[in-house]
């Protein structure tokens, strides 16, 4: 466990994947929702690990300098964006397109065409 987690898999559990990524998978919502690409919602999660990364030294005495454990909640934080971007880019594909797009899953849609 510790290639994750530095002292407390409960610290990592609240803090990177509650706390972090909720806000990752709200800012990959909201990219999606302006169709902004999804090389943008993973590049805004840099400062977002980045901040992580300094709250988790702030507030409970983590590695502030480890980049071995901001690479693990940058992906951490880049996997939670990714779910919310994707979600809402189906939803919105959908919805907006009707006559071309039905569901095909839950992170897919597929052509009502016939190919």
């Amino acid at each position: 466990m510790s290639l994750f987690v530095e002292d407390d898999p409960w610290i990592f559990i609240i803090m990177t994947v509650i706390i972090g990524g909720g806000a990752a998978y709200l800012s990959g919502r909201a990219l999606a929702s302006k169709w902004r690409p999804w090389a943008m919602a993973a590049f805004y999660m840099i400062p977002l690990g980045l901040a992580l990364r300094f709250f988790h030294y702030a507030l409970f005495n983590g590695n502030l300098l480890s980049l071995h454990y901001f690479i693990t909640d940058t992906l951490v934080l880049v996997a939670a964006t990714s779910l919310g971007y994707r979600l809402t880019r189906v939803g919105q594909m959908v919805n907006q397109y009707p006559w071309l797009y039905e569901r095909s899953s839950p992170f897919g849609w597929r052509s009502k065409i016939a190919p």
